[in-house]
């Protein structure tokens, strides 16, 4: 019988974790599918933390193997860079659909989206450019003077392909055409493409179910029983609570050569695919301490430490320089593994990083 303690520790060796990690930061990306990252710095730290070495997440942003985008639930993830379009292909109609009264109320039309497209294009045009420098191009062709315009329509053009970021200057990422900075995306139909979003989701954050994986992707429910139903035969099924969950076949064997490094503890950053992976996340966040981890429902993950495959407090980074150290706060009290355990954790953990622009 498969317990939701099982399916915390489980989850843990489906993303890597605990147990083997990944040997480059663009592998761990493929295999996540998409990193939620609208905190860059937070995000950069969780492919670290899944890749040997610690790092190589801004080189593979450089080199053009990984992205970031919006191509699902509105938010910005980190996503291998020929997957973007596909994955846009099946949200995009659905997204630009649902803020379609939010650009009314920005006086956003699709004359005035057009426009910041053609200026876009003809700017960004064989060069990269910072959001700022973006958004200055559109001002001097009077198409803002409204707040959050220029965000929506960046959003926008994201969202339609033509714009997306890819290099990295300083910490900060920059802006290029999705059609230059990736040359050959893989081009799958839409049933295809549903199965691959299936099987790669429930392989790299299985087990899970059904409602985490149309949460996830925010698919409807008739497309994630076609990507579910392609996926099925190289999956396997367990019932958690009778409920059915779905996995890679490969991760218990994972979790039996790895369960004391998924029993040991580990700090994640805010926002992590561990709890974001999920609709439900009670197997690692006792619904009890839910407040602790997103104060008042706010929507902004704090930074976790966890035990036992079980979230167990949040952490914070504090100090300047040389200086900086990582203090954390216990849901009731650290025992003394855990507690002797987060000093060596942060002094590993990956280096701060200049945030990028706010987009």
């Amino acid at each position: 019988m498969t317990t939701m303690t099982d399916v915390a520790l489980l989850r843990l060796v489906a993303q890597r974790v605990a147990g083997p990690r990944f040997a480059g930061a663009g592998e761990a990306v493929r295999w996540l599918t998409a990193v939620q990252a609208q905190d860059y710095a937070g995000a950069l730290a969780a492919v670290s933390l899944r890749t040997a070495g610690g790092d190589g997440i801004e080189a593979a942003l450089d080199d053009g193997e990984v992205v970031r985008s919006w191509p699902m639930r509105g938010t910005l993830h980190l996503v291998p860079a020929e997957d973007l379009g596909w994955m846009l292909a099946l949200t995009t109609d659905r997204l630009l659909a649902g803020a379609a009264r939010r650009r009314a109320q920005l006086g956003i039309d699709d004359a005035m989206v057009d426009r910041a497209g053609e200026l876009a294009h003809e700017a960004l045009t064989g060069r990269s450019l910072s959001r700022e420098e973006l958004v200055a191009v559109w001002e001097r062709a009077g198409l803002l003077g409204v707040p959050q315009r220029g965000y929506h329509l960046l959003w926008t053009l994201s969202q339609r392909g033509l714009t997306v970021f890819g290099p990295t200057t300083g910490g900060r990422q920059r802006l290029v055409l999705l059609e230059e900075w990736v040359p050959r995306p893989r081009r799958l139909e839409p049933e295809e493409a549903l199965g691959e979003w299936a099987l790669r989701y429930f392989r790299s954050h299985g087990p899970a179910t059904r409602k985490d994986f149309q949460w996830w992707t925010k698919l409807t429910a008739r497309e994630a029983t076609v990507g579910m139903a392609l996926a099925r035969e190289r999956l396997e099924s367990v019932e958690v609570d009778g409920v059915e969950h779905l996995m890679d076949p490969s991760t218990p064997e994972r979790l039996a050569a790895a369960r004391r490094a998924a029993r040991a503890v580990h700090l994640l950053p805010g926002f992590d695919e561990l709890l974001l992976g999920y609709q439900d996340r009670r197997a690692s966040l006792p619904p009890e301490f839910a407040d602790r981890v997103v104060p008042g429902g706010n929507g902004m993950f704090r930074p976790m430490v966890v035990a036992g495959g079980t979230v167990v407090g949040t952490w914070r980074w504090t100090g300047r320089g040389d200086r900086r150290t990582i203090v954390a706060e216990p849901f009731t009290e650290f025992s003394a593994r855990v507690a002797g355990a987060i000093p060596k954790l942060a002094a590993a953990y990956p280096a701060p990083r200049a945030a990028a622009s706010a987009p």
